[in-house]
């Protein structure tokens, strides 16, 4: 019996060692996932779930595929180019449309991704404290990203990550485990590829375009490159480490979204509760496990929010710059780095701080900000999968480590679906 009771105590140990090994070794990914997921998950899993139920989940496990086959082909990219390349200057040899668009592209959506997080982490700390506006909120919000964003910003950012990963799996999952799951409707509607009929306050086409746009088609992917070289994993013999990094980090986005949307179908759905503010799910909450469950959902939105806030900062304010190394014919050394540059300090000031303005009482709705943010987040998969499907097969670059069959489909696909939904945007503005 003691034998026995040595063996679980030694096997937990071992489990409890294994993590911390991940938590150590790990990284880029874990920013890069954290940071895509924000508000679009929340709110679009949550529509998704309380008005269609497991119908469109389909859609997310084929967003998730597609943004993991995108990320590591530019993973593959930094790290196997002749040239020592950034993503952006793989573009740009294509032609100079590329930076230009993504740089202005970056600073719009960057501007709009942090003006939510920031909104929403207000709310958010706002209802668990109890006192004080949510507009304050968002305000201390804005200074702690600041502290945070100082000297070394890439190592403080990627550990507070790692501890915001930790709380949200333990306040999504619970809450998913407590709202019991059907597991026989998760399989039919991650396999069933159909559109369900339109209910709700949203159309089945915007929150699927939303859906899509949130976690495939952001802007938000070519930040990870340079997470890659901020962490030094930029050599050929890199490439098995940033794949593990990355299958776990995306490991953990189907777990979040997943449980996200469960709490959707399971809670929300039931009670006939449309999703049109982040109260409606804490309300839904209270239902089933009162105060307690509210604080614990509060918790994890203010986590995943918070996540994108720093991440985006960081990840956008690097896009934006080499977008402008690249206009302006500036080639960075060796031994410079983005995060050096003064410039970049003060672009990761202005996507901080100028977002603040959409927090203001009776500016606009989080629900509504976020649903506009991620379908227009569609608009710029088109140039992203487009270039990224030139760039990955030219040889001449990467010898033999061109992209295979498999995700030369992936990209094609994507870049039809791009150019439908931008479409589908587009006209929604006129009619």
């Amino acid at each position: 019996m003691e034998i026995r009771e040595e063996n679980v105590v030694s096997a937990k140990k071992s489990i409890i060692q294994r993590m911390i090994t991940v938590v150590k070794t790990y990284g880029p990914a874990i920013v890069m996932v954290l940071t895509m997921m924000g508000a679009g998950d929340l709110v679009t899993s949550s529509v998704a779930g309380s008005t269609y139920g497991y119908a469109l989940m389909w859609l997310l496990a084929g967003s998730l595929l597609i943004r993991y086959v995108i990320c590591n082909i530019m993973g593959r990219f930094q790290m196997y180019n002749n040239e020592g390349m950034t993503i952006l200057e793989g573009y740009s040899r294509l032609h100079k449309f590329f930076p230009y668009f993504f740089g202005i592209a970056s600073l719009v959506i960057g501007h709009l991704i942090i003006a939510q997080m920031i909104k929403g982490s207000g709310l958010a700390l706002a209802w668990m404290f109890g006192i004080g506006d949510a507009f304050l909120w968002s305000i201390g919000v804005v200074l702690i990203s600041l502290l945070i964003m100082g000297r070394n910003a890439y190592r403080n950012v990627e550990m507070v990550m790692k501890i915001l990963l930790g709380v949200l799996t333990i306040c999504f999952v619970g809450l998913a485990v407590y709202s019991g799951p059907d597991v026989g409707g998760i399989l039919r509607g991650t396999v069933g590829f159909a559109l369900p009929a339109e209910v709700g306050t949203y159309s089945v086409i915007l929150v699927a375009l939303s859906l899509v746009g949130a976690v495939a088609g952001s802007l938000t992917n070519l930040i990870y490159p340079y997470f890659l070289q901020d962490r030094g994993w930029i050599k050929p013999e890199h490439k098995k480490i940033q794949r593990r990094d990355l299958m776990f980090g995306f490991g953990c986005a189907i777990v979040l979204n997943l449980a996200i949307w469960i709490v959707g179908a399971e809670i929300l759905r039931p009670n006939g509760i449309q999703v049109e503010s982040v109260d409606d799910i804490s309300r839904a909450l209270s239902l089933y496990m009162g105060n307690f469950g509210s604080w614990i959902f509060y918790l994890g939105v203010f986590g995943i929010l918070y996540s994108s806030v720093i991440g985006t900062a960081n990840g956008y304010g690097k896009v934006i710059m080499d977008c402008y190394y690249k206009v302006t014919n500036r080639i960075l050394t060796k031994d410079q780095k983005i995060e050096g540059d003064p410039k970049f300090k003060w672009v990761s000031l202005f996507l901080l701080i100028s977002p603040i303005i959409w927090s203001i009482p009776g500016v606009t709705g989080f629900i509504a900000l976020t649903l506009f943010t991620n379908a227009l987040n569609v608009i710029g998969l088109p140039a992203i999968a487009i270039g990224l499907l030139v760039i990955s097969n030219q040889k001449k670059y990467l010898g033999k480590n061109t992209n295979n069959w498999f995700e030369n489909t992936v990209l094609a696909s994507t870049s039809l679906l791009a150019v439908w939904g931008s479409y589908e945007i587009l006209m929604s503005f006129f009619y």
